[in-house]
């Protein structure tokens, strides 16, 4: 078994092989253009057996937002092992190597979407908040804006449309993609994708807009992918076109974007839940934390942590299960270690014991997820790996009372 870099003119066809055999594509042109685009955003590893690629790990540069800070972010895109290499260790191996790499690189932090979690807890993650999903009648929609016919957008205009996203505005947790070609990839990945949006920008260029995707496009149900907005008059105009769009289409489905609660929007959401169960067409809303973040680098994260209140001290003993899986020859071993922590408007991360402080005890999976403010202290003493004084884990709870982090672009 060798581990190495992703050659396009040697791994392609076994790439799109592995694509195919876990059921991510169908070898349609377009599929496959959008995994070459994925797999060429950034660094990508693959796992040879016998003279072939049989396992890959595709990331990208991006950051997070915490706070007001961008964190350089290594988001772990790409995930795969094809039929004839699994349970050989593979792919944790190979995304073990990406992230030693990233966080040789600089990256802080490092993101993945999950199949399930437990998986890449051995890693080192963490799970993030919970992410709002609902579905929903369009034509119920209680917006009343004055209605403007949109024009359409297509994949064509995928360079704009990418800007537009890491344009908008971002609050805590939010998640850019740096590659211009990882928008691409998506848009060709929708099924039936079309756009609608308006180009009230300086010269007539894209203000906003929505991105859509069907596989049944006659009665629906459709998915916003995205929408991208900068004002409240912006968002309600999109939820317009939604809204126009019910006199055909029977449901529509959506992440519930930052700050806001879809249910304001909504007609008698509790009913069309009841009259529509079990159908085609059933009105749901759903909660998942679909994600799972981990700390690369605790000093270079916490000295771009700014918190409101008074400075915090404290211990913190931290294991991290990821050595087991790297090779003695990568420098970056993981972030085990005794720290003293000081967490506050000018927060930081120092190797070391005080004495005179009341100790945390932690894995890097629990205590990331504390940091972004996932989950309180006094909530992960229960059900994860923290244990601490109990004067300490409410201070915790006050201190790290953050936002719910929203990644706001799924991959």
């Amino acid at each position: 078994m060798t581990l190495r870099p992703y050659n396009p003119a040697k791994d392609r066809e076994a790439a799109q092989r592995i694509f195919c055999e876990v059921g991510w594509s169908d070898r349609k042109a377009e599929q496959e253009e959008a995994i070459d685009l994925a797999l060429s955003a950034g660094p990508t590893f693959v796992a040879e057996l016998a003279g072939a690629a049989e396992s890959l790990v595709a990331t990208a540069p991006a950051t997070y937002r915490y706070l007001e800070e961008d964190l350089p972010l290594c988001a772990v895109t790409d995930v795969v092992t094809s039929h004839v290499a699994r349970k050989e260790g593979l792919a944790s191996r190979l995304t073990a190597l990406s992230l030693a790499r990233a966080a040789g690189g600089g990256s802080l932090v490092a993101m993945l979407g999950v199949f399930e979690h437990g998986y890449y807890d051995r890693l080192g993650f963490g799970a993030g908040a919970y992410g709002h999903y609902l579905s929903f009648d369009p034509a119920l929609l209680r917006v009343k804006v004055p209605h403007r016919p949109p024009q359409r957008i297509t994949i064509g205009d995928w360079e704009v449309v990418h800007a537009l996203r890491l344009g908008r505005p971002r609050g805590h947790g939010a998640v850019s993609l740096h590659p211009a070609a990882l928008t691409r990839a998506e848009m060709l990945d929708t099924s039936h994708g079309f756009g609608l949006g308006y180009h009230d920008g300086p010269g007539g260029a894209l203000s906003h807009y929505v991105w859509l995707g069907t596989r049944a496009m006659e009665h629906g149900p459709i998915r916003v992918r995205w929408l991208v907005y900068h004002s409240r008059g912006q968002f309600l105009e999109l939820m317009a076109i939604l809204k126009s769009l019910g006199d055909q289409i029977h449901l529509a489905g959506m992440v519930e974007p930052p700050g806001m609660q879809l249910h304001d929007l909504l007609e008698t959401p509790f009913k069309q839940r009841q009259v529509t169960e079990k159908s085609p067409y059933e009105a749901v809303a759903r909660a998942t934390p679909w994600w799972q973040m981990r700390l690369l680098d605790v000093a270079g994260a916490l000295a771009r942590t700014h918190l409101a209140g008074p400075a915090l001290r404290f211990n913190l003993r931290l294991a991290d299960p990821i050595a087991r899986y790297l090779s003695d020859d990568e420098p970056w071993r993981g972030v085990t270690g005794d720290y003293v922590v000081t967490l506050g408007p000018n927060s930081a991360g120092e190797r070391g014991v005080d004495p005179g402080l009341p100790t945390l005890a932690a894995s890097v999976n629990a205590f990331t997820r504390l940091w972004i403010g996932a989950v309180p202290a006094s909530g992960l003493a229960y059900t994860d790996e923290i244990a601490g004084p109990p004067e300490l884990l409410a201070a915790l709870d006050r201190a790290l009372c953050l936002p719910r982090p929203i990644p706001g672009w799924e991959f």
